[in-house]
Parts: C-alpha cells; structure tokens; sequence
C-alpha cells in the first residue's frame, strides 16, 4: 500500500490539527504608525465608505471612542439609517433573554442587580418599586437631612447613581421610535 503525500504527524494522527498546511499565513499588520501587532479589526476610513482601516484591537477601540456613525446625514437620513439598523439587529436584542449564566432570568445587567440592591429591592422589582424605595432612602439620607454625616452622604450618592442606571435601563425597554404602532 503505498500513499500519496506525506505528513507532518510523525504518525501521530491526533497531533494534526484541523486546516493546517505548512505554508506560512499572511498576517496584517496594524495600521497605525509604530505598532507591530496584528492588524484584524476593521474600521471605515470614512462615514459611509467602503474602504478600510486595520487596526490592532487596541488602537481599534481608540480610533472608534469618537466616532460618529451618522456624521454628514440629514436628520431624515439619520432617523432612517438608525430605524433599518434597529429592524436588522432586532434578532440580537431578542436573544438578550438568553444570558450568558449571570444570576437573574437574564433580563436585566449585572450593573442593574447591583442597583436593585443598593436600592434594598429583590431582582425581579419593577420600576415603580425602584421609584418608591428611591424616594424612602434619598429621604432618609440626604444631606439636609444629615448634614456632616460622610457615611450618609456616600449611601445618599449611591442611591442617585442606582436609581439613574435603572432609570436608563427602564427608558431602553421602553423606547419606541416615532410612528411605531403597538
């Protein structure tokens, strides 16, 4: 019985990995001046351009802190651009429910279970339960009411920064854009 070709397993199947040849794999580097990291994250070089920088995942983030997607389009354009993105990525936002073994049902973030305790409330309160433990506790401990209290006046920051995040999480869910019919 004679083969083919030759292998690079030494008879060792199990040591041959899935898709690997022996020629050498052609990497990109990254696009910013100076780094030698591989370049595999593409960002536009202009709104709505096809063409493309590579850049390394940390000078990716840098480069996309700022940007702003909808830059040069009309308002009509931009409340359309944004519509079709929201439609296309509706499956994502769908699949939310699914999370990845964090405690709760997987509806709600972990900043937002943190902000259900520091607001003394079980998971799965809704938003009018955040509202009036919020009232309770900024009464209890604001600073007018304990003034020169330290203590009182950090449980009293942290209430407010509580209770924003599950404001702001209550206004994603609730957010409908203009003309949308129930």
């Amino acid at each position: 019985m004679s083969r083919n070709g030759r292998s690079n397993d030494w008879g060792f199947p199990r040591w041959r990995s899935y898709g690997a040849s022996r020629e050498a794999q052609a990497v990109r580097g990254c696009d910013r001046f100076g780094c030698d990291q591989p370049g595999n994250c593409p960002a536009p070089k202009s709104p709505n351009s096809p063409e493309r920088w590579y850049f390394c995942p940390e000078h990716a983030g840098e480069y996309n802190r700022n940007w702003d997607y909808f830059q040069g389009l009309d308002d009509e354009e931009r409340a359309k651009r944004e519509h079709d993105e929201r439609r296309d990525a509706g499956g994502f936002q769908s699949s939310a429910y699914h999370g990845w073994g964090g405690p709760g049902d997987g509806n709600r973030s972990r900043d937002e279970l943190h902000a259900l305790q520091a607001l003394e409330l079980e998971d799965d309160a809704d938003f009018e339960a955040v509202k009036k433990s919020w009232r309770r506790l900024a009464k209890e401990f604001h600073p007018d009411v304990k003034p020169g209290d330290a203590k009182a006046a950090v449980q009293f920051q942290t209430i407010q920064a509580a209770y924003e995040v599950l404001r702001a999480a209550e206004e994603r869910r609730t957010w409908k854009p203009r003309g949308a019919v129930d």
